[in-house]
């Protein structure tokens, strides 16, 4: 069955709320999101993005690490409050300088996670040829 481009965006759009409410939540509680249970959540979400095509390279919708960043911050206003202290030559609110720590992690998790999933069958040849002729 097809899927259709409403079903696409409302996937995206459920990975990307429910990274926005781990990042809260860890935020909130001031846990890392580098440590479980949030990571292995993330990566989950990762896992479920990249199946689906949306951390490929002009994928849309776009949930390469880039895009998350780029989703999250409009989201969140930390364009406008990054424009605004550069403006007035002053600092960013700690609200918003940790909701940008918090979307870096997350960023770095994502760009490791998916170069490291696109590299996985160039490790893992020679244990699948051998399990193959092992046959």
């Amino acid at each position: 069955m097809p899927t259709s481009a409403n079903d696409t965006v409302d996937l995206a759009t459920r990975i990307v709320d429910r990274i926005d409410e781990l990042i809260r939540q860890a935020e909130q509680e001031t846990k890392p999101l580098e440590l479980d249970p949030v990571r292995g959540q993330l990566f989950e979400l990762f896992v479920t993005a990249n199946g689906a095509g949306y951390t490929d390279d002009e994928s849309t919708p776009d949930l390469t690490a880039d895009g998350l960043c780029r989703t999250l911050s409009e989201r969140w206003g930390l364009a406008d409050a990054a424009k605004s202290a550069v403006q007035s030559n002053g600092r960013m609110a700690n609200d918003q300088l940790s909701k940008m720590r918090l979307l870096w992690s997350v960023m770095r998790m994502w760009m490791e996670w998916n170069y490291a999933w696109s590299r996985w069958h160039e490790f893992h040849r020679d244990q699948t040829d051998t399990d193959n002729t092992a046959v």
